[in-house]
């Protein structure tokens, strides 16, 4: 059996807000660390059914970005639904609500 390790470190100012993020795999195809504004992390607490989660971004990341990156989580996460539950109209479903999600945030950023 193998393993990998993932770390994440992030750098925190005097409030504790985070400044910087960056992550390394041991298992990824990268050499150097990972720098990055924004994560979303989810555990899936088997014995509570409960989701345990940590999201974090820097005080750079901007609203559209934040919007991108949800955008692209929703696709990421229905696509990980179908392989695991192999449910495509589901899956579908939240492509949907993603890209409804994404066109609303650019209208009202357009309205701005």
């Amino acid at each position: 059996m193998t393993e990998s390790n993932i770390n994440i470190n992030v750098q925190l100012d005097a409030d504790k807000v985070p400044q910087q993020i960056s992550w390394t795999a041991s298992a990824s195809s990268a050499d150097s660390i990972q720098k990055a504004k924004a994560m979303l992390l989810a555990f899936w607490d088997g014995a509570d059914k409960t989701a345990l989660k940590i999201d974090l971004w820097t005080k750079d990341m901007m609203t559209d970005e934040m919007a991108d990156f949800y955008y692209q989580a929703f696709v990421t996460m229905a696509d990980t639904f179908e392989r695991a539950t192999r449910r495509a109209d589901l899956a579908s479903e939240i492509k949907k609500f993603a890209k409804e999600f994404h066109q609303k945030f650019i209208e009202k950023e357009q309205a701005t």
